[in-house]
This record gives structure tokens, C-alpha cells and sequence, in this order.
């Protein structure tokens, strides 16, 4: 069986969980901390990142290589087209997502969630990015209703993880919503990935994580 590790708070760990429940693939859950230096991750995840699972043939890091993996071990259902140049759109929408937008916005995490702190400058620099990558998407999603079309793809599963962060963080630092300034209406596509089971599940899930994060700090 399937043994995803990381935490429910990761966007990426979400973005793998939300395909294994999709597929109704098996799977057991192991918390790893993030930036783990423990040599017990280091040989599984040689970055100490999360996600990454292990099953019988050893440990796969990197959350797209791990979409891949189960889509080529389970394809049923599938969350790929099998058309080439379909499927070959929802990888580009997915490089989009992870690589130009939540690459991006990850700089505000410090401030706008754990209490660290940005220079005006920085904030000024990942706005302007922001900005430009956010209209090359808008141009990309088709939200018609999912991100690649008219079927729930990996995109989706990038996607639903990754833009409500993008849009908190955001009107945290600036005072505004990047997503829907740049007229990408967001919110009605949330609301339908929401109220699938495995969305559902995973968002119960963090909240359960943050929950305990939270019980746990100092008063």
C-alpha cells in the first residue's frame, strides 16, 4: 500500500492526496515534518521536501512525478486526457500553477501566514511577477467548469490546492485579491471542487492539522 508522507497543511502533500482519493487508490498517511534533515527522509526525499510516498518498489519524491506515477500504476479513473495534446495542456497548466504562480506567491508565506516578515522591495518584486504570470494563466484556464475544460484533471488537483493559498496571501500583503484582479473568477470553481468527497476530506483533514499546530504553540 500506498504510504503518503508530509502534512496536511502543504499544498503539494494536498495536491497528492486529492488524486489518491480521486482514484481511490489506498493509502496510509505518515506525518513528516517540512524541511525534515532526518537521514530517514534525506534517502527518501534528498531535499527534505514534501510530499513524497513510499510503496513496494522504494520512495518517489516530487509531487508531479508522484501524479505521474499514479497515473501510469492506476489509470482508472483517469486524471489525464488520453488524447496526447490534451493531456500534454493540463501538464502545461499545471507547470503554470506550480511553477508560475505558487513558486511565486510562496515569497509572502513568511508574513502572511507564520508571522515572519517581507521588505517592501520583495513585496513590490513578487507583485510585478505576479501580475504578469497571472494574465498568462487567465489566457491558459479555461474554468469551462474545471481548470483544462469539461473533466477534473491533475490541473484541478494543482489547482484547488494552491489558488486559495495564492488568493489569502496575497490580500494579506497587498490588501487585495491577485486572482481576482486579474479577473480570473476563482471563487465559483472553488465552490465546485469543494463540494466534491475528496476535496471535502482533504479540507477537513488540514483543518484538523492547523487545529492541532495551533492547540500546541505557547499561550
Amino acid at each position: 500500500m500506498i504510504v503518503l508522507c508530509g502534512s496536511s497543511i502543504s499544498n503539494y502533500y494536498n495536491k497528492v492526496k486529492l488524486a489518491l482519493l480521486e482514484k481511490g487508490v489506498p493509502f496510509t498517511e505518515e506525518a513528516v515534518p517540512i524541511r525534515s534533515t532526518d537521514e530517514a527522509v534525506l534517502s527518501r526525499s534528498p531535499l527534505g521536501k514534501i510530499p513524497f510516498i513510499r510503496t513496494d518498489h522504494g520512495a518517489l519524491c516530487e509531487s508531479q512525478a508522484i501524479l505521474e506515477y499514479l497515473e501510469a500504476a492506476h489509470p482508472n479513473p483517469p486524471l489525464m486526457p488520453a488524447d496526447p495534446w490534451a493531456a500534454a495542456k493540463v501538464r502545461e497548466l499545471v507547470t503554470f500553477i506550480d511553477l508560475h504562480l505558487e513558486l511565486v506567491v510562496r515569497d509572502l508565506y513568511g508574513k502572511a501566514f507564520f508571522g515572519g516578515d517581507i521588505s517592501e522591495g520583495n513585496a513590490a518584486r513578487v507583485r510585478k511577477q505576479l501580475e504578469k504570470n497571472l494574465a498568462a494563466f487567465k489566457r491558459l484556464a479555461k474554468f469551462a467548469p474545471y481548470v483544462a475544460g469539461d473533466t477534473f484533471t491533475q490541473a484541478d488537483c494543482a489547482a484547488f490546492a494552491s489558488l486559495p493559498l495564492l488568493s489569502m496571501a496575497t490580500k494579506r500583503i497587498y490588501g487585495e485579491d491577485l486572482l481576482a484582479a486579474a479577473g480570473i473568477e476563482w471563487k465559483p470553481y472553488s465552490q465546485l471542487i469543494g463540494a466534491r468527497p475528496s476535496a471535502q476530506k482533504m479540507l477537513a483533514d488540514r483543518k484538523a492539522e492547523q487545529d492541532r499546530a495551533a492547540a500546541a504553540r505557547p499561550a
